[in-house]
């Protein structure tokens, strides 16, 4: 029998219903659903509170956050955000699926072979998505799977534009010729 957590990929039926099985014991355990980006905020407020004290006193975000009972702190969101982190390095790790390509094929063709541009592009990719998260009150994992499985319209608007937008993009960047790059 194939170990597990030795493989490169998994059914999706199998990650999906595995995915639904934590966030019901994530409810049933410590009342919390799975979320990411806000804690990105916590880490940055954490920071801010670590290196510059004094301006916690003049600055309107931390009563705001406390009094809602979300003020920056190391607790289960953390935590999970760790773990993930965590989880997926050991998950590379484990079924030897880490990859030493810094710019993949289609990213060359389209843009050139710079890792700068190309690692300049992810990070700025994903400070928009984060700042898009916390627009939107939540990110993939709060609204597209906490969310939708409490079947709140919110969730489920937010992930049909976010598949909307993915392709637009995608097409936008890339074209129907970037098929033939992949």
């Amino acid at each position: 029998m194939t170990n597990p957590f030795t493989m490169k990929s998994w059914s999706p039926y199998v990650v999906g219903i595995g995915i639904g099985v934590l966030s019901w014991f994530a409810f049933a355990t410590a009342n919390k659903h799975l979320a990411i980006t806000l804690q990105y905020e916590h880490l940055a407020a954490m920071a801010h509170m670590a290196v510059a004290p004094e301006a916690v006193d003049t600055n309107r975000y931390y009563p705001v956050r406390a009094a809602a009972g979300l003020e920056p702190k190391v607790g289960w969101y953390l935590m999970l955000l760790v773990g993930v982190f965590l989880g997926a390095m050991l998950s590379s790790r484990l079924s030897g699926d880490s990859s030493s390509i810094t710019v993949p094929p289609l990213w060359r063709w389209r843009f050139g072979n710079s890792p700068m541009r190309r690692f300049g592009a992810a990070f700025a990719g994903g400070a928009v998505m984060v700042l898009g998260a916390r627009i939107a009150g939540g990110c993939t994992s709060g609204h597209g799977i906490s969310g939708t499985l409490q079947l709140a319209v919110q969730s489920w608007s937010f992930i049909g534009l976010a598949f909307l937008v993915a392709v637009v993009t995608a097409f936008l960047l890339f074209g129907k010729e970037g098929r033939d790059h992949v």
